[in-house]
C-alpha cells in the first residue's frame, strides 16, 4: 500500500510540474507592452495583444516588427523576436539609431500610417485601464 501511495505522489507531482511549466511556456502576457527601462510613466502602458494584432494585420513574418540592423542597414529576413527592444535601443538616441521610446513609436505608427489602419494618436494606444 505504501508503495502505491508513493507512486501516486510522484505521479501527481510530475503532472503538476508539467502543467505549471506548460502554462507559463504557452501563455504570453501580451496584454500590455511592459518596459521597465522607462521608469515612472506619464501615460499608461500600451494595450497590445500580439496574436490578435498579427491576425488582424495578416502578419506572418516576425521580422516585419522584430527587425535586425547591421552597420545601419536592415538585414532582410533576420528577426530579433527573441530579444527585447531595449537590448538594442538605449533610452537616448545613438546616432541614427532612435532611442527606445521613439523606436516603439516609429515602428508602430509608421506601419499604421502606411497601411492606413491602426491607432496613431497617443490615447488610442495608451488607454487607462
Amino acid at each position: 500500500m505504501r508503495h502505491i501511495l508513493y507512486r501516486y505522489f510522484i505521479f501527481c507531482s510530475v503532472v503538476l510540474c508539467v502543467t505549471f511549466c506548460s502554462i507559463s511556456a504557452f501563455s504570453q502576457d501580451d496584454t500590455y507592452l511592459k518596459v521597465d527601462a522607462f521608469g515612472e510613466l506619464e501615460r499608461p502602458v500600451s494595450a497590445f495583444d500580439h496574436d490578435e494584432h498579427n491576425d488582424k494585420a495578416a502578419l506572418e513574418d516576425c521580422s516585419v516588427c522584430h527587425h535586425v540592423y547591421e552597420d545601419g542597414k536592415l538585414v532582410e529576413g533576420e528577426s530579433s523576436e527573441d530579444q527585447a527592444c531595449a537590448d538594442c535601443h538605449t533610452l537616448k538616441a545613438q546616432g541614427s539609431q532612435p532611442g527606445l521610446m521613439m523606436a516603439y513609436h516609429q515602428q508602430c505608427k509608421s506601419c499604421h500610417i502606411e497601411s492606413k489602419n491602426g491607432p496613431v494618436a497617443c490615447g488610442e494606444c495608451h488607454v487607462k485601464k
